[in-house]
């Protein structure tokens, strides 16, 4: 099986894209996880600096701010379609609103169906605070719903909600990694969806907790003959990442905690991508 690594575009906005594509793809990543623009001619150009640098895109998909449910079904299926033109292999969506009804965020559910159906391109829906998945047993009731329901599993965002480890919640877990095609690796706690930095020793015990989780993830995959998984290093900038008092500077680099992930999860899943 062949795990591919993206790097986040979130956070790295400042830099120039050209740049920023050189410097991933000597990093060693396979692919950039972004927002394409809603102008042609900019996503045309960021398509083209992908592709000089063998990178492949993972697209993101998020939904309207608009309150009203009418609007953002709508909205969700035409932007869902414009996005299947950029071919992505894979669409990574924020889905629904946690204040949306259980039947309608199932509305907004089936709309990324019928645009997989209609075009081919797998729609993962990403386990996030404020929307449908925001926690592990809401979620658990949506796999139950939808037995054709795939996830990016990111569950630092449940630790949040949870105010814990998710112990107790095991089962709701368990089903979400059965159904996770994609992961986000940013380590969340108790009281917040990221660490500070996943190299401190203070925060081990929460990185282990979702190494295990991953691990789990990449078995799952393992089993079933899978012939790829892909992971995005996303630690983001802050707010996500903690800042000093009164001089606003970040307590470590984001892209230096991404590059760690990047190595570290290579030399963990070594075996498992090996023929």
């Amino acid at each position: 099986m062949k795990i591919k690594y993206f790097s986040p575009h979130w956070g790295f906005g400042h830099l120039g894209f050209a740049a920023y594509c050189k410097q991933v793809a000597a990093a060693g990543f396979d692919g950039i996880e972004m927002n394409l623009s809603a102008n042609p001619s900019e996503a045309e150009a960021s398509l083209n600096l992908l592709e000089e640098n063998g990178l492949e895109l993972l697209a993101q998909h998020s939904e309207t701010q608009s309150a009203d449910f009418g609007e953002h079904l709508e909205h969700c299926r035409s932007s869902l379609m414009r996005i299947t033109a950029f071919k992505p292999a894979v669409i990574n969506c924020h889905t629904g609103r946690d204040w949306f009804t259980f039947a309608q965020n199932l509305q907004i559910i089936d709309a990324a169906f019928a645009v997989t159906e209609a075009t081919g391109v797998p729609i993962l829906h990403e386990t996030h605070r404020g929307r449908f998945g925001y926690s592990a047993a809401t979620t658990a009731a949506f796999l139950q719903a939808r037995p054709g329901l795939r996830l990016t599993a990111d569950f630092s965002h449940w630790c949040t909600v949870s105010e814990s480890f998710l112990h107790g919640q095991e089962a709701f877990v368990e089903e979400a990694i059965k159904r996770a095609d994609h992961i986000h690796s940013r380590v969340g706690h108790d009281q917040g969806p990221q660490v500070g930095d996943p190299r401190a020793p203070e925060w081990q015990a929460a990185v282990e907790i979702h190494m295990g989780w991953w691990d789990r993830i990449v078995a799952c995959h393992q089993a079933k003959g899978s012939a790829a998984l892909t992971i995005t290093t996303e630690f983001g900038p802050p707010p996500y990442l903690p800042v000093l008092p009164y001089t606003q500077e970040p307590v470590a680099s984001q892209w230096e905690i991404n590059l760690y992930m990047l190595q570290l999860l290579k030399t963990r899943y070594a075996q498992e991508t090996r023929p």
